[in-house]
């Protein structure tokens, strides 16, 4: 497996400050982010899932705790939208260039508009995907927030 993805040549020439973790994916797992978390040891709130949706038509991109659900309702409003809806797999993977269960917010095809569930900002460190299944990169939420430009945001159900 490679460390150097899309996503982490993305975070160093943004310059910030992150590590790489490896671990042993699982794609029959009913929860990509739940498996993650248990495979690194780590509290579910601290990795984070990167879930593509659509606001209003256009893609968006929301990083939330990998043991919580996202709000539709919420999230249109996060985006100044009216409705939102996920985004079907195919889709996703056309609009990131990432494989599902790879999806980082980092690093995709064209940046879209990125919303972080603001309980995420609470962490000291926090986990997302690095760009390949099995793959995460540990880093600092307010380099999250800043990295991607986002909205942070109540999105949770």
């Amino acid at each position: 497996m490679s460390k150097v993805t899309p996503a982490t040549r993305a975070l160093t020439a943004a310059g910030i400050a992150f590590t790489v973790h490896a671990y042993d994916y699982d794609p029959d797992a009913e929860s990509i982010g739940l498996q993650a978390a248990a495979a690194l040891g780590e509290d579910p709130a601290r990795v984070l899932k990167t879930l593509m949706a659509l606001v209003d038509g256009k893609p968006v991109c929301v990083v939330v705790p990998s043991d919580r659900e996202v709000s539709m309702k919420k999230l249109a409003a996060a985006a100044s939208g009216k409705s939102a809806q996920m985004m079907k797999p195919p889709e996703a993977e056309r609009v990131t260039g990432y494989k599902v269960g790879g999806i980082s917010p980092f690093g995709q095809r064209k940046a879209v508009r990125t919303v972080v569930e603001q309980s995420a900002l609470a962490q000291e460190m926090v986990y997302l995907n690095g760009g390949q299944r099995g793959l995460q990169v540990r880093l600092k939420p307010a380099d999250v927030r800043d990295v991607l430009k986002a909205v942070v945001a109540d999105v949770l159900a």
